[in-house]
């Protein structure tokens, strides 16, 4: 076994038995702000929008609620199964397609649609050169102007989590992080699944530098969560309507510092063909 089918494996077989639906439902801040974010960035419906590695169809779903013509790929096909039944249930806006497919070689034609999102596929592409082909595959089916958003997994994520949740009085944790923070491969050789799984982890500079690598015009580095992902009552705030607005106000006013980019656990370029 090669090692790139080894590594597919471990990563498959991480989210066949951590929910990425469950992780995203209620009040999370990486769900809320991405929501946000996607809300200002996209274009109006009934834009046609890619969503590879879309998952359960966690935006998938509300885009295609808002009007957007939502065509989602991922590489379970448990997720595009559980897609399509969600999908099922709203059946005054059903997803456009769901697809088993692979963010480096996409089967849709040159420029055929409006925004492409990739929310995920760039965590686990550890290979440089595989990322920038799917970040060139994404420019590839974009029209002219089309939008790009691309999330990215924080260089210094581990560490900060570590930090929080004590992880780093745990066996094996710190020389995990140390790699991690070395040279951005993430591995969890204890197979903890709160410890995610085979991953790249970007320096904010190194997610812009790989959009533009790939042909296409950056228009923002935006930190997803900002430093409010670290606070222990965060749910309880973002119930709250009033709360909730400071916490997201307080993270627009920073989210493009340079500064603090880095101790968001989520990083998103927005870039366009």
């Amino acid at each position: 076994m090669g090692d790139h089918e080894r590594l597919d494996q471990e990563i498959a077989a991480h989210y066949a038995g951590v929910s990425e639906q469950r992780r995203l439902e209620g009040w999370s801040l990486e769900r809320v702000r991405t929501w946000e974010l996607l809300t200002r960035h996209l274009p109006p419906p009934p834009a046609v929008v890619l969503d590879v590695g879309g998952a359960a169809g966690v935006y998938a779903l509300p885009l295609a609620g808002r009007g957007y013509q939502v065509h989602l790929v991922d590489p379970m096909a448990r997720h595009v199964e559980q897609a399509l039944r969600a999908a099922g249930e709203q059946p005054a806006a059903p997803l456009a397609s769901a697809t088993v497919g692979d963010a480096r070689q996409l089967d849709r034609p040159d420029a055929s649609v409006d925004a492409v999102l990739l929310l995920g596929p760039l965590y686990h592409l550890t290979d440089r050169a595989e990322r920038i082909r799917a970040l060139t595959e994404a420019r590839r089916v974009l029209r002219p102007d089309g939008v790009l958003a691309a999330a990215a997994i924080s260089r210094f994520a581990s560490t900060m989590d570590g930090l929080l949740r004590g992880y780093l009085d745990e066996p094996g944790f710190e020389a995990m992080v140390e790699r991690t923070v070395r040279d951005g491969q993430h591995r969890n050789p204890a197979g903890r699944p709160e410890w995610f799984t085979t991953a790249y982890f970007h320096l904010p500079e190194e997610l812009a530098q790989e959009v533009a690598d790939a042909g296409l015009r950056l228009r923002t580095v935006v930190a997803v969560e900002g430093p409010a992902w670290m606070l222990a009552d965060i749910q309880a705030r973002l119930a709250d309507p009033v709360r909730r607005e400071r916490v997201l106000a307080a993270i627009r006013r920073v989210e493009t510092a340079p500064s603090l980019l880095g101790a968001s656990s989520h990083l998103l370029a927005v870039a366009s063909r």
